[in-house]
């Protein structure tokens, strides 16, 4: 049986009906209505408590850099992970600002990263090259869950009641679009984008890499832990490990970009029971990640033209989740402020 629980639908129930009582015409709140009673499931309460985001950036580098589909070199993941922990990347200027805890993990980087004040768990030195060979062992998929799962236990461990998992690895859009072609079905074409800004010849080449790479394991059945093996990374794999342990200690998963919803669909083949836990923040302008979406069976709350990762994307949406809550447990009812309902007399 699976380890993550489902929401609790009495308190959905509770909450829906809450909504129907607020002064306000029903439903005039959007999408912060839904989320408020989704999060009132998720939280097993009809009004839900403000949330205490953590923020964990899961860094990796990837072999098929080798192969020309990054506009940047495999160097700058390392450097950024610097950049993190220095407090000068987007993200460290998101978890200030929404005061969101911030950990930065070494899943797989391939530079060594001695004396940064990171969580040392790399499992190998980067991926194996995707479009010739597997990404990992099913060893180190293992290791690579694992890693993730720690992770989640101790952003919980220090009060987290909202986990968001942010992703650095020059090459990891090649990856997560294989994943998703091979995910959901979507042709190469539909999925692949330009990740950190490839021009039209260097787009092609990816194309083309992520074609190899889905011809190569295109006759193997494969479940979650084995495509991530063959066609993942290892701050995705970390990074679908962060999903599933929170989903089965029962807190809310916000996804970030591409890569993070490749690890949630990864995640979902692995476990189906995770999808009630999985609410998407935006959708980016990497090709492919509304599709992505789509196959999670999610809607994103924003759409800003974001192609950043690193879990900016969700950082964004963090107040708009704090003031869905605190428009649920703030506002009065019609009977509260004697103000007559629809359905009443004026």
């Amino acid at each position: 049986m699976s380890r993550i629980p489902p929401p609790d639908l009495s308190a959905l129930a509770a909450a829906q009906a809450r909504q129907q009582q607020l002064t306000k015409p029903a439903g005039s709140l959007g999408q912060l209505e839904s989320l408020a009673c989704r999060l009132a499931a998720l939280q097993g309460r009809e009004v839900p408590l403000p949330l205490s985001p953590a923020i964990t950036v899961f860094a990796g580098d990837h072999g098929v850099c080798a192969e020309g589909v990054s506009a940047y070199p495999q160097e700058v993941t390392g450097a950024m992970v610097a950049n993190f922990v220095h407090g000068g990347a987007a993200i460290s200027v998101l978890a200030r600002v929404n005061q969101a805890r911030l950990e930065v993990v070494d899943a797989g980087v391939a530079a060594k990263l001695d004396g940064l004040p990171v969580v040392h768990a790399r499992v190998r030195a980067g991926s194996g090259n995707i479009r010739r060979e597997a990404a990992m062992s099913a060893d180190e998929v293992q290791q690579a869950l694992a890693v993730g799962r720690d992770a989640a236990r101790r952003a919980i461990a220090s009060g987290a009641t909202l986990l968001i998992a942010g992703d650095m690895g020059i090459g990891n859009t090649t990856p997560s679009a294989a994943l998703i072609c091979r995910l959901t079905g979507h042709s190469v074409d539909s999925i692949v984008g330009r990740g950190t800004g490839v021009d039209d010849a260097g787009l092609a080449l990816k194309r083309q890499v992520v074609a190899d790479a889905l011809a190569r394991v295109a006759a193997a059945k494969l479940d979650g832990r084995a495509l991530l093996a063959e066609l993942g990374g290892l701050e995705i794999a970390a990074i679908a490990g962060f999903y599933l342990e929170g989903a089965a200690q029962g807190v809310p998963l916000l996804l970030d970009g591409f890569i993070s919803t490749a690890a949630a669909l990864a995640a979902q083949a692995i476990d189906a029971d995770i999808a009630p836990w999985l609410l998407a923040s935006h959708c980016s302008q990497e090709t492919g990640h509304q599709l992505a979406l789509t196959a999670l069976g999610l809607t994103p709350l924003l759409d800003l033209g974001f192609r950043l990762g690193e879990g900016s994307g969700a950082a964004t949406v963090i107040p708009l989740l704090q003031q869905a809550i605190a428009l649920h447990a703030g506002m009065a009812t019609f009977a509260e402020a004697g103000v007559a309902g629809k359905s009443e007399p004026a």
